[in-house]
This record gives C-alpha cells, sequence and structure tokens, in this order.
C-alpha cells in the first residue's frame, strides 16, 4: 500500500543507495533515474542554502522520456559544514583522514536540500542537524577509513556505520536528514503536492 498515492511513481535522481532505502521505506515505489552534472554554484550563495540549490540543478535535468502527471522527480543534495567550510567527499585515504581529524571531537552541520519535481511544479527546501563528534584516535579514524571506504559520503562518514554508533555522542534533528534525505519533509511535501 502506497500511503501517497496508489499510482504515483518516484524517479529518484540520485545514485544513493541511501535515498534508495529511505524513500523505499516510506512505502513509495521508486525507479532510479541518476545523471550527473557538475556541482557547481554561485559563490555568493549562502552555504546553508546550496544543497537545496544543488537539488534543484539536479531535479531539472532533462529527462530522457516526457514525465508523466504521475510521475514525481525527487533529488537531493547534502553538505558537511563546519566553521564556514565545506566538507566534501574524500577524494582518498588522506582526504578522509585529514577531514575527519578536523570533525572529531567537534560539532558540525549537516545540510541536506530536497527538490520535489512535479509535471506541472517544483518546490525545494532544506533540512539542517547538528552532529557531535566525541574525540577520535588516529587509529579509529584509520580504522574506519580502512573498513568502511567512506568515499561516496560528505564529511567521509556514514551515521548507520560503526561511526555513528561508536563516536557521535549527540546530535539535534532528524536522523534521516543526516543520511542524506529528510523524509519527514518529503512525506509531508509530498501529500501537500498531491492534494491540489
Amino acid at each position: 500500500m502506497n500511503l501517497i498515492a496508489e499510482n504515483i511513481e518516484i524517479l529518484l535522481a540520485s545514485k544513493s543507495p541511501r535515498r534508495l532505502q529511505l524513500l523505499t521505506q516510506l512505502g513509495l515505489k521508486v525507479q532510479v533515474i541518476h545523471q550527473d552534472i557538475a556541482e557547481n554554484y554561485p559563490d555568493d550563495l549562502p552555504l546553508s542554502e546550496v544543497p537545496a540549490y544543488l537539488a534543484t540543478q539536479k531535479a531539472s535535468v532533462p529527462l530522457a522520456f516526457e514525465q508523466e502527471a504521475n510521475q514525481i522527480v525527487i533529488a537531493s543534495d547534502t553538505m558537511v559544514i563546519m566553521d564556514g567550510e565545506v566538507f566534501h567527499k574524500p577524494k582518498d585515504f588522506a582526504d578522509g583522514q585529514r577531514i575527519l581529524s578536523r570533525l572529531q571531537g567537534r560539532t558540525h552541520s549537516v545540510i541536506t536540500g530536497v527538490c520535489i519535481k512535479t509535471k506541472a511544479e517544483t518546490v525545494s527546501f532544506s533540512d539542517e542537524a547538528k552532529v557531535t563528534f566525541s574525540p577520535m584516535s588516529q587509529e579509529e579514524i584509520d580504522f574506519y577509513l580502512n573498513e568502511y571506504k567512506p568515499y561516496d559520503k560528505a564529511g567521509a562518514y556514514a551515521i548507520q556505520e560503526w561511526i555513528g554508533l561508536a563516536k557521535i555522542e549527540k546530535m539535534e534533528g532528524s536522523f534521516a536528514t543526516i543520511m542524506g534525505l529528510p523524509t519527514h519533509l518529503v512525506y509531508q511535501r509530498l501529500k501537500n503536492l498531491l492534494k491540489k
């Protein structure tokens, strides 16, 4: 049973298995249609607005087919930010060490932007959560990077893995937002769009 609407098909413009998992857990029928875009944004755009901007760019890539009225495109982008610096996906092991060494023992923001695009309307929004890491030794950082290889994850970590169980001492906001999709907001926005 689909609580949103029985005939609605979600087109997920993302190759993230975590976003696919979250939408599927919401009881939605999802098809992945990921298309790569250059993740560029205006220099004067406030960092807090960048994830929603990039999500809108991803959702706006022309589809290889005509979007049907019952199809809804969802795109998302997540950024990890601390002290005005963006911590992207690590380029390699050394970059992962650098990122986690900076984040350990500190509090950072995770902002996930979302764009929902129907045939008639486009809506974008974002959600912010704060994550506090316990201090981490070099041995722990190296263990995590070697065992979990978080090279496709902003901030070089995934909250649902070892680091989330062992090293996150405090979290303010939605667990799903930190995973990469604020499902509570997505669900509500979908219901609102379909009421129109």
